[in-house]
């Protein structure tokens, strides 16, 4: 499966991957779409449970994020924006915390299909039932990504787990808002050609800081791609060409940028005391200013 044989496809893009996915595993139909609307169902758990709680992560890095904003004024008079930042927080937060989540594609960027496709649905009162083919599209996009490159921050930095979930959010977003199969992979391509170059840079290498507030920024930049595509803007360079690029930029990226948290915010003074202390030792010299101590264990 290719972009490009997606993008052209008939429509609904969803029941033309799922139509190939059957065809491929030899699975019915309704098991998969009864599979799809339970992972929602899964999302939705931890998007509640994470605007709930306050509760800090092992690390202590995050856990209040999703519910300070829930909580706060809206100040910008911008329910949806605030809606999908929180919606995506909650997710990963969730992960550092070690509660449930559905990987999509991973578990660090977990967020941001949830955090766009359901949160657009419920800023518009749309019912869960309406989620499954557009997540169906957002596999089947993810899968086309998954030809080219892996999709690990290991392998090809965020860009390759960010960009993939932003881009495989774009599509189902597009979908779910009467899209075309040209529309929704356009949508995908505009997220992910503003993703290349992305470095996976996690302190410590704890999937917390900076990847919970990615998360939100990037669940944004999918509904910020989709009504793009929607408005039939498209992206200049052809879809798998944007795909290609990124994948060879993945390549190119040096081993200290790609999830082994030797490079980027990992390497900050204030990430390197936290990784000390997280590893029982005494950072080298004080605490740089604002950071909170963490108890040791």
């Amino acid at each position: 499966m290719t972009l490009e044989e997606l993008m052209n496809a008939p429509a609904p893009a969803s029941g033309w991957v799922l139509a190939q996915d059957c065809a491929e595993t030899g699975l019915d139909p309704d098991d998969i779409r009864q599979e799809m609307a339970r992972r929602i169902g899964e999302m939705r758990a931890s998007i509640e449970r994470g605007l709930k709680s306050d509760a800090r992560s092992i690390t202590g890095m995050v856990g209040w994020n999703a519910k300070g904003l829930w909580d706060a004024p809206d100040v910008l008079g911008a329910p949806l924006l605030r809606r999908v930042q929180a919606y995506a927080m909650a997710v990963n937060e969730e992960n550092a915390r070690m509660g449930r989540i559905v990987a999509a594609p991973t578990a660090g960027s977990a967020g941001t299909i949830p955090g766009a496709l359901i949160g657009v649905a419920d800023h518009l009162g749309l019912p869960d039932e309406r989620l499954v083919d557009p997540l169906i599209l957002a596999a089947g996009v993810g899968k086309a990504i998954s030809k080219r490159m892996f999709i690990s921050g290991a392998a090809g930095g965020c860009q390759a787990e960010i960009g993939s979930s932003a881009a495989m959010a774009a599509a189902a977003v597009t979908e779910l808002l009467g899209g075309t199969p040209r529309a929704a992979v356009h949508a995908a391509s505009l997220a992910l050609m503003n993703t290349i170059g992305l470095v996976c840079d996690p302190v410590g290498g704890y999937v917390e800081v900076p990847c919970v507030s990615r998360n939100a920024f990037f669940a944004v930049h999918a509904v910020s791609a989709a009504q793009l595509a929607l408005a039939q803007l498209e992206s200049f360079i052809p879809p798998d060409e944007v795909l290609g690029a990124m994948a060879s930029v993945g390549r190119m990226m040096p081993a200290a940028l790609r999830e082994t948290a030797d490079g980027g915010l990992a390497q900050t003074p204030t990430g390197l005391a936290v990784t000390a202390r997280m590893e029982g030792r005494e950072p080298e010299g004080d605490l740089p200013g604002g950071m909170v101590e963490l108890p040791m264990a």
